[in-house]
Formats: structure tokens, sequence, C-alpha cells
């Protein structure tokens, strides 16, 4: 035992180490663009600011937020993951419901099942996608960059499992009580799945805040970017005119800067949300992983 305690607390103190240096080779890249973002024109420039900011100046972050070009492209950003997200949740909560039942309540149930894991496993590819995207009308709309992706096999895989280790005593009541399926999801499965739909929700907002090709395919004019396409598009020109800043403003600050503050505050809604979720997060990430 004696031993055993040892080889534990080598293990932890080893785990303990080797996640502190993992969590800091993750935030450090962060910790540098929010430097860069508050230092001068000059130091920015010279490539001298490292974790601390050099000549700190808020003008970088004044011309973003009144940079129209900036805050249009951050509402549809917005927009598109508050819709995303609760479309998706919506119809992957409804589905899991369904195809959590046994093969005697559901008939066909396997089927539907593997019909979804086809979709998973092949798709059209791009072309087919645009046309049917195009057909549909749906170009330069914010239901382009919605409803293609709104149902994820893999979450719906999880929240399907997850409901499956739900005990049938409690829907049994409910339907003796005179519930449909609607009121036993509602009232019965949702109340204790809110681990799992939590972090399903932080899977999708955080996918679709950072999803930028398909803006940039299905937009045809930068105006309709959503954030991510826009900072794509701000980095990859590495052309000032594209990010709303007039050439007399070139003198004030370095391009570095800006696109450093703007990137900074893409980031940060997604890192305000995560601390009311990480409750949930720990347990939710493992539930339904068990079951199939």
């Amino acid at each position: 035992m004696k031993f055993r305690s040892r080889s534990y607390a080598a293990f932890a103190i080893s785990n303990n180490v080797f996640l502190s240096l993992l969590g800091l080779i993750c935030i450090l890249p962060l910790i540098h663009v929010l430097a860069v973002s508050f230092s001068s024109r000059a130091a920015a420039t010279a490539n001298i600011v490292n974790f601390w900011p050099v000549g700190f100046t808020l003008d970088a972050y004044a011309k973003t937020l009144d940079n129209e070009k900036f805050l249009t492209a951050m509402w549809i950003g917005a927009e598109r993951t508050i819709l995303g997200t609760i479309i998706s949740m919506a119809v992957i909560t409804m589905a899991s419901y369904s195809l959590s039942k046994t093969s005697i309540r559901f008939p066909g149930r396997q089927v539907y099942t593997w019909i979804f894991v086809f979709t998973m496993l092949f798709s059209g590819g791009l072309i087919p996608s645009y046309i049917v995207i195009s057909k549909l009308h749906l170009l330069d709309t914010i239901w382009s960059l919605v409803l293609p992706g709104a149902v994820s096999v893999w979450n719906m895989i999880l929240m399907l499992n997850f409901f499956r280790t739900i005990p049938q005593d409690l829907e049994e009541a409910a339907y003796i009580d005179g519930a449909g399926h609607l009121r036993v999801l509602w009232s019965v499965y949702l109340p204790v799945s809110m681990p799992s739909i939590a972090t399903l929700s932080l899977f999708t907002m955080v996918s679709h805040w950072n999803s930028w090709f398909d803006g940039v395919i299905y937009m045809s004019k930068p105006e309709g970017y959503p954030l991510a396409s826009y900072l794509h598009s701000m980095i990859v020109s590495d052309n000032l005119s594209r990010i709303g800043v007039s050439a007399e403003s070139i003198a004030n600050f370095s391009n570095r800067t800006v696109k450093a503050a703007q990137i900074f505050i893409g980031a940060l809604p997604i890192l305000l949300v995560y601390p009311f979720l990480q409750k949930y997060f720990v347990k939710g990430i493992v539930l339904g992983s068990v079951k199939s």
C-alpha cells in the first residue's frame, strides 16, 4: 500500500505538471495577442512585444470598436451562433429522443440510425452542397450558415446514448399520468440531461463561432461575412482597407495591433461563456460515452 501510495503521488504530481504546462502552452499565444493589441505602433512593428504591452495604448481598440465593418461581422457571427445553436440542439434533442427508444417501441429504429451514421461517413462534397444551397435560394442569407450544419450526427449519437441511460421508470410514470412524448421529453428527459445539453451546446457554439469557410463560400460580398470569415479575410489579405481602416490612420498605429485587437475581441465571447458552463462540462463530456 505504501508503494502504491507513493506511485499514485508521483503520478498525480507528474500529471499536474504536464497539464499545467499544456495549459500554459495553450494560453500563451492569447496573452501575446493581447499584449500586441495594447502596444504602440513602433513596438508592434519592431516585433519586440512578448507577453507584456510595450508603449501601452488603446488606439487599436478604439479604431476596432469604431469600425462599422467589424461590428457588422460580429453581429452576423453572434446571430449565426445563437440561431445555429438553438436550431441544432432542438433537432438533435428530438432526434435523439426518438432513436433512444427500443426497436419494439420504435420499429425501424436501426434503419434510421444507420441513415444518420451514413451521412456522417459520406457526403456529396463541396460542389453539390453549394448547388443545393443555391437552388434553395439560400445564398447570401444567414440560413446558408445555419441550416447545412444543423444536424451534427456525432452530437446526436452522444445525446442518444445518454438518453438510453435514463431509467425507463421515469418515462413510464409520466405516461401513466397522461403525458405524451413531447411532455415526457420536456419534463423528464431535459431536466436530467442538463450536463449533456450544456456540453453539446458549448461544442455547437464554438463550432459556429469559429467557422469561416462556409461564410467565404456562401456569401458573395464581404459585408455578409460572419466574424470568423471576416478575420480570416483580414489576416490573409493583409490589407487595411478590407478591415475598415483609412489610409490617414496608418501612421498612428500598426496593422498588427489592429489585427490583434480584433482577434482578441473575436475570442472574448467564447471565453466569457465557458466559465458558466464549466460545471457541466467535465461531467457532460463523458455522459453517453459507454453505452452504445
